[in-house]
């Protein structure tokens, strides 16, 4: 269904990305890059965040992690994850497999300046064995991310 979601959205707004499936997990950035043959930097990965208003995701570089400083400078509080038996209601994906793709219901995305040193990123297609290679450029056209700097690289 997550997939099927992912899949909906590119096609519903005539977007030439796929959802690659694999035989293998990647629901984390060291098996979705040994899945896919790139780095792990070259992971898109993405945090659910819940703020006291709203829940958010955040996609950083695989291998970035969170500067907790520059988040509570962002956002006024402390960044906490949403539970993880709480990931699917809130995204309509399951854990590993969320992407700021087809989402259940509109959360703000918010891009990690880290992103920015690659041409081409790996992001979640909303399963755990799942990927969708685009563009940086693409993946902030097609998101509507904010570019923020909330990681320590």
């Amino acid at each position: 269904m997550s997939i099927e979601s992912v899949k909906s959205e590119f096609q519903s707004r005539g977007l030439p990305l796929e959802v690659i499936e694999m035989d293998t997990s990647t629901a984390t950035v060291s098996l979705a890059a040994r899945a896919l043959g790139v780095e792990p930097a070259r992971i898109a990965k993405t945090m659910a965040l819940r703020l006291k208003e709203e829940d958010i995701l955040i996609l950083s570089k695989g291998d970035a992690r969170l500067d907790n400083r520059k988040f509570k400078d962002l956002f006024s509080q402390k960044a906490r994850m949403i539970p993880l038996d709480e990931v699917e209601a809130a995204t309509g994906h399951p854990v590993g497999g969320v992407c700021p793709f087809g989402l259940k219901t509109p959360l703000k995305v918010f891009l990690d300046e880290s992103l920015k040193i690659f041409d081409v990123v790996y992001p979640a297609g909303g399963g755990p064995n799942t990927a969708v290679k685009i563009t940086v450029e693409d993946l902030a056209a097609v998101t509507g991310g904010r570019w923020v700097d909330l990681c320590q690289v």
